[in-house]
């Protein structure tokens, strides 16, 4: 409780045991104050400060911040202005801004936010330079891990084009002295900006080093004429429908992480109200609400512009939870109806847009003539309900949004991101959604009006961006959130293929992100060329950009796209992955949703302290590595996605609800936050979360495109009906409480079995068909291929013995962290730390200081408890400052 008063400001803490103050003097009357109270848990302080500067401080404090929740007489109840006592006074005092940190701030921080406030401008500049605190520093001229034994990387040779950065690989083989058997070595190779060094045939040498070492590998690139008829491969395999595929329970009729999270999302939808994800829209549109609708929260709010999001991915997640819900007709038919209300009331007010609001009265159909609001000089985008236009006869036919059309004409003339009525935030991001999740609606149900609306608002939006000049373009879609579009560039290309009208893949281009993509308009390089042109820029404003090139490829067959997303996916993964498959989380650039600022720098420029690894980038990591796949069966790709989906999607959600992450913080004794337990308040993250938890299964298996051939990604208890060939196959296991799966065959027939050999899988990869041992040469990170005849019955019975192994950060090799197969460990931590935990381990075999329990995936070091990191729902550290002896 903090009380400003006449005889002065008090900030109390009452807890069971203690009550705790931090009293200092009145507040000066008629002017602005700046308050800040910082609990301080690990440091066992209490602090109030007053514009700035500390107050009054309280050491030696025993509180933890569940104590203050829990005796609420309200669960969740805050109040701002009032005392939860009845009896005390109101506050009389206007309120201009409040907030909820959930890291105890210091000195600096809150005199920052205290001068951001006075300054604004200022401050914005001084953001752009500032860095947060460094992480616990370490000798860079000590040998880490296994480097400590290192004395040798032979060099490399390596090819590449005329005009196209050679890729090096990052792990080189080493030579290792005292009968050490080292892992490959990780390299840290120089990232060029552009490809000047590749502009001619011949030879040229890079340097590279090797963290906490003097030793320079030495690469050889080689430098060939172009081929100007290369071509990037052919999309040769295609996913099931989801209805195809159901998720079962594991070998021991236990319930999986995987069913758990489904039917925690299912349930939440099933319980959701249309009206409230259709409320913006119809505030927009000016129409009544129907009994019952609530406005959704947070980034859904009446004021808030990017309002509408979390409709989009709601269509999509309606679309996939009917799909998926084969198992449950009387599911799926509220599902269906959910849909059908969802697309009518969309296609009702995107009808209105640009027609008439009486016969004969005057309207705007064209898209390029939208004038401002009645009584308005020019565009804004005010929100509020006494400034929201609401002329929508005027905004051009076939135009739907939560808002009216202003803040997709002033992207076009520059406005830049924020909270102002000059300023805009993300129009493009929030129509992609919109757009996408009809889409995926039509796809399901087969619904035309769904269709037509994204048809509609394809063409408002061709209207508009097929006039703007390419060198605004690419300012707009370089500017900060602002230009942010989403994959709008992917749901045009697809809307071309779903209704074979090139026009939409021509629009999709217009979203080229010319910058990231080619490096400029005469494309010189770019990400088309190998050049890593995204590097400390935001993160989740580019994967869908990428995923959207991939998708023009798709039916363009213009090899520079499908290189920007081959090469975009190899960078991303290689340079800037922390071990739970996230991407981003940078100190420098100080925002926990941005690369870092160089490439392989993680533990220099990486470990926000607000947290990385947003959530909703790990899942559009995923997409872009499921489609990468259909296209090039490397099995990387699917490695990885087995390591985002458990280390990151399936630990994103809270242990009793569908509440889920933003961001997940990886600093030593962390712990995860979740939000949007029922549903009705969506930031990014909750958005996507309701679909990446109603498709769990989509990536399970793939066919060939010619029906001769199945592909089993990931080894998940489930039952896959291949349609086409008349064939069940079962899948039944615990992994990865078990190291063994088993494939059994219903209905017969010839195909190719392609089983995925992990990379870590390197104690072996044993197959059993029909109790009979097979001989077979499995190279780890590979698929295994069976060819038979396949007859009514057959069992193929798989297992890859599990280990322990380390995943060091590349450019900190000792900070690294724990993994028992596909599952990453955490440390189960008691308390907030300021250093990571510090472990020994033995050399030659580190399962010798580890004790536990593999079935139940439950182990110890050092007394100290360790678990999957996707069952760990306190404070937790996934890297460990590790010794080898």
């Amino acid at each position: 409780m903090a009380t400003p008063a006449a005889d002065g400001f008090a900030a109390k803490v009452n807890t069971a045991a203690d009550t705790y103050t931090a009293a200092s003097d009145a507040l000066e009357l008629n002017k602005w104050n700046h308050i800040a109270i910082v609990i301080n848990v690990p440091s066992k302080s209490f602090t109030s400060y007053i514009n700035g500067k500390v107050a009054s401080q309280v050491d030696d404090t025993e509180i933890e911040l569940k104590q203050l929740f829990s005796g609420q007489k309200e669960a969740g109840q805050f109040l701002i202005g009032k005392s939860l006592n009845s009896d005390a006074a109101t506050l009389n005092a206007k309120l201009h801004d409040f907030r909820i940190y959930r890291i105890p701030l210091n000195n600096r921080q809150v005199g920052w936010i205290n001068f951001s406030a006075l300054h604004k401008e200022e401050a914005e500049e001084m953001m752009r330079n500032r860095q947060e605190a460094e992480l616990q520093e370490f000798s860079e001229s000590t040998p880490q891990l296994y480097n400590a034994w290192l004395t040798e990387v032979p060099a490399i040779e390596v090819e590449t084009e005329v005009g196209f950065l050679p890729r090096l690989p990052r792990f080189v083989k080493g030579v290792y002295g005292n009968n050490i058997e080292g892992p490959d070595v990780r390299v840290l190779w120089p990232a060029p900006e552009d490809n000047s060094d590749v502009q001619k045939v011949g030879k040229y040498t890079v340097t590279g080093r090797v963290a906490g070492t003097d030793i320079e590998p030495k690469a050889i690139v080689t430098v060939v004429e172009h081929n100007h008829d290369h071509d990037a491969p052919h999309r040769t395999l295609e996913a099931f429908n989801l209805d195809e595929v159901q998720l079962t329970e594991d070998l021991h009729h236990h319930e999986t992480k995987f069913v758990e999270n489904r039917d925690k999302f299912v349930d939440g939808l099933l319980e959701t109200n249309p009206d409230d994800f259709l409320y913006m829209f119809r505030n927009a549109f000016g129409q009544e609400q129907p009994e019952g609708a609530k406005p959704l929260g947070v980034w859904d709010s009446q004021e808030t512009k990017l309002r509408g999001h979390a409709t989009g991915h709601y269509l999509s997640a309606l679309a996939q939870a009917y799909s998926s819900a084969a198992y449950d007709p009387a599911i799926q038919a509220k599902f269906a109806d959910k849909m059908e209300y969802m697309v009518n009331t969309l296609y009702d007010l995107a009808q209105l847009s640009g027609t008439p609001k009486t016969a004969g009265g005057e309207s705007v159909a064209d898209p390029l003539a939208v004038p401002p609001g009645p009584g308005k000089e020019g565009f804004d985008s005010d929100l509020s309900e006494d400034g929201i236009r609401t002329d929508y006869q005027n905004w051009g036919k076939g135009f739907i949004s939560a808002y009216p059309p202003d803040q997709f004409i002033m992207l076009e003339h520059g406005a830049k991101y924020g909270t102002d009525n000059d300023k805009v935030w993300a129009p493009y991001y929030t129509l992609h959604k919109i757009l996408a999740g009809l889409m995926d609606i039509y796809e399901v149900s087969g619904n035309e009006k769904a269709l037509d609306i994204v048809e509609g608002m394809g063409d408002w939006v061709h209207a508009r961006l097929s006039v703007v000049p390419t060198e605004t373009l690419i300012d707009i879609w370089n500017t900060y959130i602002a230009g942010e579009f989403g994959g709008m560039n992917e749901a045009l290309a697809r809307l071309s293929r779903l209704t074979n009208d090139k026009s939409y893949l021509e629009t999709a281009k217009l979203f080229d992100n010319i910058r990231v993509f080619f490096g400029d308009a005469e494309h010189s390089h770019g990400l088309a060329k190998n050049v890593d042109m995204f590097r400390g820029l935001h993160a989740n404003q580019h994967i869908p950009q990428i995923m959207g090139a991939l998708e023009i490829y798709r039916d363009s067959k213009e090899s520079e796209y499908f290189d920007i997303a081959d090469n975009f996916w190899n960078k991303a993964t290689g340079d800037y992955m922390y071990s739970i498959g996230g991407v981003a989380g940078a100190r420098n650039p100080a925002n926990a949703e941005c690369f870092t600022a160089q490439p392989a720098t993680l533990y220099e420029n990486g470990f926000s302290v607000g947290g990385q690894n947003e959530t909703c980038a790990t899942y559009n990591m995923l997409k872009l590595s499921r489609n990468l796949f259909l296209y090039n069966q490397q099995a990387e790709l699917m490695d990885y996605y087995e390591r985002g989906l458990y280390n990151h999607i399936l630990a994103s959600v809270a242990e009793d609800s569908p509440a889920n992450t933003y961001h997940v913080p990886l600093r030593a004794g962390s712990v995860k936050h979740f939000s949007n337990a029922h549903m009705d308040g969506f930031t990014c993250c909750n958005g996507t979360a309701l679909e990446s938890n109603t498709k769990l299964q989509n990536s399970i298996y793939f066919r060939s495109a010619d029906n001769d051939a199945l592909y089993v990604n990931l080894y998940v208890p489930s039952t896959l009906k291949w349609t086409d060939k008349n064939i069940t196959v079962t899948q039944t296991t615990a992994y990865p409480k078990e190291d063994n799966t088993t494939l059994t065959i219903s209905g017969s027939g010839k195909f190719d079995l392609n089983v995925r050999v992990p990379h870590w899988a390197t104690e072996g990869f044993f197959v059993t068909i029909n109790g009979k041992k097979e001989a077979v040469d499995a190279e780890p990170g590979s698929y295994l291929t069976i060819s038979r005849k396949w007859k009514d019955g057959d069992k193929v019975e798989l297992r890859m013995p599990f280990h322990f192994y380390l995943e060091p950060v590349m450019d900190q090799q000792n900070v690294a962290s724990l993994f028992y197969g596909p599952v990453l460990l955490a440390a189960q931590e008691e308390a907030p730390r300021k250093e990571w935990r510090k472990v020994t381990l033995d050399a030659e075999d580190i399962s010798k200081s580890i004790s536990g329990d593999p079935e139940k995936l439950e182990f110890e070091i050092d007394g100290v408890s360790y678990k999957p990191f996707y069952e760990t729902y306190g404070r937790h550290s996934v890297y460990l400052d590790v010794t080898l002896k």
